[in-house]
């Protein structure tokens, strides 16, 4: 009897597993349902992501323009402007379609290599804005022996680790991520593919991959974050030491628009992603998540160009050159 009733649960089993439909294309939350509304938002979207591209671009063009700027701090700001061009491209093309076309699906591999883009790219960045804190602490905490320690070696060695770490990085989350069955819903709740809302749909537990978010990504997170708040201690007392007005002056100028960009980058993650569960509201995350992801790429040439005269020289020098 006993035998029976297991063989019939064990067919019941089989039965139900061979119901399940494993999602094969995932469906975008877009930002609006509305017509009007969407035609609208893909023409500001557009202008920001040309804007962006346009921007970031200059700033590669001038840096590899002018041989007065091939020093570390443009260096890492040459791998910066690169970062905001690669960041929005991973979704702002496949959030313009889907405005434009109404369909807002992605298929299953769209969505892995997405995720993983998305994630190693903003990985990459708080790797490197911990890279050029450390570069302005050198600079101005140790300006004497600054081109002995930021040698030409160490800012490559220091370029390549916060690349392949960040891909690393999301290599691992995005195993974890997609290596689980997914046969519920479909709809993912953003514009794009990022892990929480991807997580939120598996039928299977998630415990283990939230795990490796909350413990690598918090590891990673944390040191960098460390690293700059450190250095930005240094360079501040070292700033406050100085007697002239002048030379505060012209020392907090040399790290003013990379510490514009860091307060910026981590203030839009920190609102996006580390709020009290009870604010969180779909359409008011998919909003946020514009800044981090869209409006901040296009910031950071505007404020690099805006308040650093070098920069500013460096692009006049080129459209002059351009003209002649």
């Amino acid at each position: 009897m006993q035998t029976h009733q297991s063989l019939t649960e064990s067919s019941s089993h089989r039965g139900e597993m061979e119901n399940i439909t494993l999602v094969t294309e995932f469906i975008l939350m877009g930002l609006s349902d509305l017509p009007a509304v969407r035609f609208a938002l893909f023409a500001a979207f557009l202008l920001i992501y040309l804007i962006t591209l346009l921007g970031n671009g200059t700033i590669l063009l001038a840096i590899g323009a002018d041989s007065h700027l091939h020093n570390p701090m443009y260096f890492f700001l040459t791998n910066l402007s690169l970062l905001d061009i690669c960041c929005p491209t991973a979704t702002v093309p496949k959030m313009l379609e889907n405005l434009l076309s109404e369909r807002n699906t992605i298929s299953f591999v769209g969505c892995v290599l997405q995720l993983y883009f998305l994630v190693a790219l903003a990985g990459t960045e708080v790797f490197l804005l911990a890279a050029m804190a450390y570069d302005r602490y050198v600079a101005i905490c140790n300006p004497l022996r600054y081109t002995v320690i930021m040698s030409k070696k160490l800012c490559l060695q220091m370029a390549a680790g916060t690349w392949v770490t960040g891909f690393l990085n999301s290599l691992l989350h995005t195993v974890m991520t997609f290596t689980l069955p997914y046969c519920k819903s479909n709809r993912v709740n953003q514009y794009y593919c990022d892990i929480p809302p991807v997580l939120a749909l598996s039928c299977a537990s998630t415990y283990a991959a939230e795990m490796v978010v909350l413990i690598v990504g918090g590891i990673f997170g944390v040191g960098a974050f460390l690293v700059t708040l450190v250095s930005y201690i240094y360079i501040i007392s070292t700033i406050l030491r100085i007697r002239s007005s002048e030379g505060k002056r012209k020392a907090f100028s040399t790290c003013a628009s990379h510490l514009m960009v860091v307060c910026l980058f981590y203030g839009t993650t920190i609102f996006t992603y580390i709020r009290p569960s009870s604010s969180h509201h779909p359409d008011q995350d998919r909003l946020v998540s514009m800044l981090y992801g869209v409006i901040t790429p296009m910031l950071n040439p505007l404020i690099y160009s805006l308040r650093n005269k070098e920069v500013k020289g460096a692009l006049k020098r080129v459209i002059v050159n351009k003209r002649q």
